[in-house]
């Protein structure tokens, strides 16, 4: 109850108009396309070199030529990210607090920071109050946008905590976007019984994610097969995410 008046109270406090509007240290607001969320997946049926690859992915996707593209072609040429890590019900952390990325340098900055950071968790799937931890950084943060989204990457269904189509709904009618990156993790599925209908529901993982975690304007699920093409998966999603937001003009 207490997470959800918190939530209820972000709301009421300006989060679900338009626009983010926060000003800079120097009273000057610090205009952005977009503020992306990376809101990572780490319960425990990602093992150690799952997680390994995920993590790895995040950074070649943050440093990819093709991202520092789209950026630069954006009205403001700037996007503001960070990186949080989540498992069950509780179990969310900021890794990487909110930075505004324009080039390479910036997204070598960010990777530093993330990269050296250890796991946050091994717990449960709580992708509910993942998403309400993650609508409500969009407070905290120095910039102004008409493009706040939050990017949930995973392997399986919500089984801890809120219902995600409740934090789902809640977050998108505040003004959010949730785009969703879905993961089958094959030995999860191998193993059979719980895990196999927790990582592969009826329909697919993708299908699962379009039905329940996903929403806003132009809000889609990209779907791997496979923890090595992660990086790459998340370089064309981030792209994709930052051209929608500069046609839009931020």
């Amino acid at each position: 109850m207490l997470r959800l008046l918190a939530f209820s109270a972000a709301i009421v406090a300006g989060l679900g108009g338009p626009k983010a509007r926060h000003a800079s240290a120097a009273g000057a607001p610090v205009m952005v396309d977009a503020a992306i969320i990376l809101a990572a997946d780490v319960s425990r049926s990602i093992d150690e070199e799952e997680f390994a690859l995920q993590r790895r992915g995040y950074a070649d996707a943050i440093q990819s030529q093709q991202l520092i593209d789209a950026i630069s072609t954006g009205p403001h040429g700037a996007i503001a990210l960070a990186y949080v890590e989540w498992a069950g019900d509780g179990e969310e952390r900021v890794v990487t607090e909110w930075a505004v990325i324009r080039n390479l340098a910036d997204a070598r900055a960010f990777v530093a920071g993330m990269s050296a950071a250890p796991r946050s968790y091994l717990g449960r799937t709580a992708i509910g109050t993942a998403i309400d931890f993650s609508f409500a950084l969009f407070a905290e943060a120095a910039f102004e946008t008409s493009r706040r989204v939050i990017d949930i990457s995973g392997d399986g269904t919500n089984n801890q905590g809120r219902a995600v189509t409740d934090a789902r709904d809640a977050a998108v009618g505040a003004g959010a976007v949730i785009n969703g990156l879905a993961i089958f993790n094959k030995k999860a599925a191998a193993m059979g019984g719980y895990l196999a209908m927790h990582t592969n529901p009826p329909g697919g993982l993708a299908h699962y994610y379009r039905e329940n975690v996903i929403g806003g304007p132009g809000a889609f699920v990209v779907q791997i097969d496979d923890f090595n093409t992660f990086g790459e998966a998340m370089m064309r999603k981030l792209v994709s995410e930052v051209a929608y937001a500069g046609q839009r003009g931020g």
